[in-house]
């Protein structure tokens, strides 16, 4: 048996998690869409530290550019956000689409959280809700993930 067959008869047999069907809604076209940015750069405030493998996340109001890069994991390349912040945080990029029309709103708060949790029952029962409420508070209607 090749490599290719072992490895699928070894996944047919892990136990697949279940979960409700959670109710959600259309969302009106982009052009009058509020869009958040919600990240896994573990974006902070210079001087904030993540705590490692949190499952936390952090709000940014969306006039903050002052933001530091702590995504920790040594595979992690660098020089795509030292020449642009966009390339992880796409906040400029989203300004300049409202002023175009091309969506309806920045949202006022967006989120970040730490790419290199392992922990996803945190995140799935308690911090994920947390953040999709903010979110909701805000009138947010998009949201637009950067994984880092």
């Amino acid at each position: 048996m090749g490599a290719d067959e072992t490895l699928r008869s070894l996944l047919g047999k892990t136990p697949v998690p279940e979960f409700a069907t959670t109710a959600r809604s259309a969302a009106p076209p982009l052009a009058e869409a509020t869009v958040a940015i919600v990240t896994t750069a573990g974006l902070a405030h210079p001087g904030e530290v993540w705590a490692d493998q949190s499952s936390e996340f952090r709000v940014f109001a969306s006039d903050e550019r002052e933001l530091v890069l702590a995504h920790n994991s040594t595979n992690f390349d660098r020089t795509g956000w030292a020449a642009d912040r966009n390339v992880a945080y796409p906040i400029d990029r989203l300004h300049e689409m409202a002023r175009e029309g091309a969506i309806g709103a920045v949202a006022p708060r967006h989120l970040s959280f730490l790419g290199s949790t392992f922990e996803l029952s945190a995140m799935r029962l308690d911090s994920g809700p947390r953040a999709a409420r903010l979110l909701r508070e805000d009138g947010v209607d998009v949201v637009l993930l950067t994984p880092v």
